[in-house]
């Protein structure tokens, strides 16, 4: 027997040898898991109940209830696959590898568990033979809820073993599927899982990198690049916590569709503190869905809408030629007269605060009306209207009267709406929708577009501003709109204020009670009254509270900034989008993920070093994914022929599987059978799927005439069976099936998709990377030449 299958290691501890007692071990660590939850339930409800009633104690419960729920999240998060591999190091020591880190609750401490995350557990992912880290066994625990079901051993160092145990490890099935390969042939059930178990060394490397700087992780299909940045945001919240706790991370994907793929990732990892939205939902109160035609997208996504939106505010501020007249019923003759040279000493004072528009009104507003008063009070002081006296009397106006007339100007609804129509205040739907709706307006915004570009913005107004539909490409004119704007005073503002007040006045309550406490509860408080005021008290209590609301303040606080800024096909996202995600994170902590050769947005990048140089010069580093995990070798080498089309420069990523199954086409020769010829391939695929998922990738156009079909044919495959599940057999376009994987997938029309924009090439590569296991295309005409080679069916 060797030294490491002794029954004790150095410090006592039994060391498993077999599946039993393994299960003892893992039942162990459940218990603690149990007890650790049971103790958080007591602590939240402990405060619950009677912290209300000290000084201080709702600011207390809040907190506490704050902590102790996220606490629970990643309680309950770890449940499932809790424990998944042990390490034996060649001193004899030991660790068990898991979601969370887990102490013993008697004596010193000791760890039972170490959380994935942590420096020490690095040597599970990136331990080699040739670099063992002083590894000699990886021990792999395949669980299922509490049950180890079965173990893999991988020896990284046998010089410590004795002959029989050395023949014991070499004559081991090399045949038997490894972890990764188990996970990598496993069902897609149509959700994202984690990888915590078969993390990479190039994986791991990125996901344990500094968070400082802007880094590009550029993969190809299927190199994983999306997981590793859900677990590179789990890390980053694990070792930088403290910074990224209360401004959180956010995750930006490119459709509804991705992010309920790949909802369930980080919660099973315990962590909530991360915002999941979408290009179309960067701008709170929008949810855009609707896209634009490519040629109209393209525009909109360049870098100079801002210029125009600039230009259609500055429009807004546009003085008349005229004077104009200002009803007011103080004044003599029942108006004033605000003629150019008044208005445009206004304008001036307002520019020259550089101001947003609708801060700067107010210093507009405030001058013109200093104006019209002088005005006012000189006609009265002529004497053209008296309160009593005789004839040709002269009113003299204390420093009282004059206010009291500037508050009855300020506050006249017909003043108002008269300098409303000079300079009025504006928001950002408005500015973009009547832009949209003036060729006038588009002439004075955009002089250096084309007859045929401002037209191809033109868009008729809304009835009602609410009823406009806003595109995906829209959201970051809004949001530049909103940054040229500034704050539109309204109710929502005016309760945000009032909420506050009452923060900081219950603070103050907090504060009074804490200096006058009878009891000396207070004492150990006295050096911090008259340094903490309520303000900084209840700004306090506000940013501990929102521990477990980070999504909700974020998402409707468009200024909000975040620790860390994470975009899933990054590759996507049009100039303009650059700009909003850069305000949404100035220190330029950013984790970006994708693969220029599948672009298909007509706004988007082809070159990394030209979106990031206006924002970090030089300073961002990339990081290179070369291995697919996901698509097999049969499928990627139709793949590399499409990517050929692209770019014959690109390499396409090694595949690390073989499947056996050759991908298959099926020709159609009268186009009017085209969807009964896809409804039968998908019929014949569905026979044989199983608990598998099955993915019908169409052209735009095709989307709903195909989907009809195969619910009429396949309604129970189509028809998903529980309340958030994905169908087992789904339509998308390929768009919407950015960064998703199915197990198999039939692509229809690919000529058609490659003929629809001047990136088809980049969707059809995107369309036939999808599949995990198996690759059918169905089409009319002549075939492809780059899939001539597929199986005729």
């Amino acid at each position: 027997m060797s030294r490491r299958d002794a029954p004790a290691d150095r410090n006592g501890h039994a060391v498993p040898t077999d599946l039993a007692t393994e299960q003892r071990y893992v039942a162990r660590l459940y218990e603690r898991l149990d007890t650790l939850r049971v103790e958080t339930v007591a602590l939240r409800d402990r405060y619950i109940r009677d912290s209300d009633n000290t000084p201080g104690g709702r600011v207390e419960r809040d907190i506490a209830y704050a902590r102790h729920a996220a606490s629970l999240v990643a309680l309950t998060a770890a449940e499932d696959r809790l424990c998944f591999g042990r390490l034996d190091f060649t001193d004899g020591d030991r660790a068990y590898i898991g979601r969370m880190g887990i102490f013993d609750d008697r004596g010193d401490h000791q760890q039972l568990l170490m959380d994935w995350r942590a420096p020490s557990a690095r040597p599970f992912y990136v331990a080699t033979a040739a670099a063992p880290l002083g590894v000699q066994r990886r021990r792999h625990l395949r669980t299922r809820r509490r049950v180890v079901e079965s173990l893999a051993d991988e020896y990284l160092d046998v010089s410590d073993l004795d002959q029989a145990d050395l023949a014991r490890v070499t004559a081991a099935d090399p045949t038997s599927d490894g972890p990764l390969l188990a996970a990598l042939n496993a069902p897609r059930t149509g959700r994202m899982g984690d990888i915590v178990e078969t993390i990479q060394a190039e994986q791991d490397r990125i996901i344990r990198a500094d968070h400082r700087g802007v880094m590009v992780v550029q993969g190809g299909p299927g190199t994983g690049k999306t997981v590793v940045a859900l677990h590179r945001a789990a890390y980053l919240l694990y070792t930088h916590r403290e910074q990224l706790m209360h401004r959180g991370v956010l995750v930006v994907g490119p459709n509804e569709t991705f992010l309920r793929y790949i909802s369930q990732v980080l919660p099973s990892l315990g962590e909530n503190a991360v915002v999941l939205t979408t290009p179309g939902e960067l701008f709170p109160g929008v949810r855009a869905t609707a896209l634009d035609d490519p040629a109209v997208a393209a525009i909109k996504g360049r870098t100079s809408m801002a210029a125009v939106l600039a230009n259609a505010v500055l429009d807004r501020q546009r003085m008349p030629r005229e004077p104009i007249t200002v009803p007011f019923g103080g004044a003599p003759g029942g108006a004033l007269t605000a003629d150019r040279a008044l208005l445009e000493r206004a304008q001036q004072r307002a520019w020259h605060s550089r101001l947003p528009h609708n801060q700067a009104r107010r210093l507009f507003l405030r001058s013109v009306l200093d104006q019209l008063l002088r005005q006012l009070v000189e006609r009265l002081e002529q004497g053209r209207v008296r309160a009593g006296g005789e004839s040709g009397d002269r009113l003299v106006f204390t420093q009282d009267d004059r206010d009291s007339l500037r508050r009855e100007l300020a506050t006249d609804p017909a003043v108002a709406a008269a300098l409303s129509r000079v300079w009025p205040a504006l928001s950002p739907q408005q500015v973009l929708s009547e832009l949209y709706a003036s060729p006038r307006r588009l002439r004075f915004a955009a002089p250096d577009f084309t007859d045929r570009q401002r037209a191809l913005l033109e868009r008729p107004v809304a009835e009602h501003l609410s009823d406009t539909v806003w595109t995906v490409s829209d959201v970051p004119l809004l949001d530049e709109a909103a940054e040229l704007l500034g704050d539109v005073p309204d109710a929502a503002r005016g309760q945000q204020d009032r909420e506050r007040a009452e923060r900081t006045a219950y603070a103050q309550e907090v504060l009074d009670l804490m200096d006058t406490s009878p009891d000396g509860e207070g004492e150990g408080l006295a050096g911090m009254l008259g340094i903490v005021s309520a303000a900084d008290l209840a700004e306090r209590q506000e940013e501990l509270v929102s521990l477990t609301s980070t999504a909700e303040r974020a998402g409707s606080d468009r200024e909000w900034t975040f620790g860390h800024v994470i975009v899933d096909e990054a590759q996507e996202l049009s100039s303009m989008a650059w700009r909003v995600l850069m305000r949404r994170n100035p220190l330029r902590s950013m984790t970006l993920v994708g693969d220029l050769a599948q672009t298909s947005d007509p706004a988007g990048a082809a070159s990394w070093q030209k979106v990031l140089r206006p924002y970090v010069r030089d300073r961002w580093h990339l990081e290179p994914l070369t291995v697919n995990y996901r698509t097999p070798e049969e499928i990627m080498a139709v793949a590399a022929r499409v990517l050929s089309r692209i770019d014959p420069r690109l390499q396409a990523p090694t595949s690390v599987r073989a499947t056996g199954v050759r991908p298959w086409r099926r020709a159609v020769t009268d186009p009017a059978g085209l969807v009964p010829a896809v409804v039968r391939a998908v019929t014949d695929e569905a026979e044989q799927l199983g608990e598998r998922q099955l993915a019908v990738l169409v052209p735009d156009d095709l989307v709903g005439p195909v989907r009809r079909a195969l619910a009429t044919a396949l309604p129970a495959a189509t028809t998903a069976p529980g309340t958030d599940l994905p169908p087992q057999v789904s339509v998308l376009s390929v768009r919407q099936a950015k960064g998703l994987e199915f197990d198999v997938v039939v692509v229809v029309e690919p000529g058609r998709m490659v003929q629809a924009s001047q990136r088809g090439w980049n969707d059809l590569y995107v369309a036939v990377t999808r599949a995990t296991q198996q690759l059918g295309v169905v089409h009319t005409g002549r075939v492809l030449a780059e899939l001539a080679e597929l199986e005729p069916r």
